[in-house]
């Protein structure tokens, strides 16, 4: 298990795990790191240290948590970084994967069934769309002192199954690709289609253990204190 520390310099983090490069980007650092340490980057940008290796090394390892660390994060911090996600998410990988569909379609013959995947796409998009109004506008404002709605005992009670039931739809999306698709069309689009839609379910499953680890435990126990 590749754990980050401190001392761990970020080019060596991002050589040996280049999908973290997004998670870095959501904390204002971008490529370009020289010999620079965590430690040195999270002083240089006004980093809580530890919160930064929480989310790194639970994005990157599946079965990494450290579970006493949770109540010592500010919420509000929290919900901060989940914000930039799903901003990521919305303005920049849904955006590529429309783009390169598009410009996939103009290459296509008349045998092709490609429209089928890019309808599939779009209900996909919305899906996810959908999830991250829900959390702009019901669940975060919980972690910044807003009073809990009705909607908010619910939401928190599905988001596992909501959570999941996306990245698994993008996962049906890349198998329809291998497995049902028809017709000719220009290969090197369709291979940065497939790319982009990978990249994005890998960083969503990634990005659903800081959820589950991270924001559903804070909502509940929100909702615990009202109870």
């Amino acid at each position: 298990m590749l754990l980050v520390k401190t001392e761990t310099v970020l080019s060596s983090l991002i050589d040996n795990e280049p999908s973290v490069i997004p998670v870095l980007n959501r904390f204002g650092i971008g490529l370009g790191t020289g010999d620079v340490s965590v430690a040195q980057i999270c002083r240089e940008k006004h980093i809580d240290t530890e919160f930064f290796l929480a989310i790194v090394n639970t994005f990157i390892n599946e079965s990494y948590f450290p579970e006493h660390k949770l109540r010592e994060f500010d919420a509000a911090e929290i919900a901060a970084y989940l914000e930039e996600t799903n901003n990521y998410y919305s303005q920049f990988q849904l955006a590529n994967i429309e783009r390169h569909f598009r410009l996939l379609m103009q290459s296509v013959g008349p045998d092709s069934n490609i429209h089928l995947l890019l309808d599939f796409f779009h209900e996909l998009r919305d899906a996810i769309l959908t999830r991250v109004q829900t959390d702009c506008e019901l669940l975060f404002p919980v972690l910044k002192g807003k009073p809990l709605s009705d909607e908010v005992f619910v939401l928190v009670n599905s988001m596992a199954e909501t959570d999941a039931g996306i990245a698994d739809r993008l996962s049906d999306l890349k198998s329809m690709f291998v497995k049902h698709l028809r017709g000719t069309c220009d290969n090197n689009l369709l291979y940065a289609v497939i790319v982009a839609i990978i990249t994005l379910e890998k960083d969503i499953r990634q990005n659903n253990r800081i959820r589950a680890r991270l924001l559903c435990p804070l909502l509940t126990a929100a909702i615990n204190t009202i109870e």
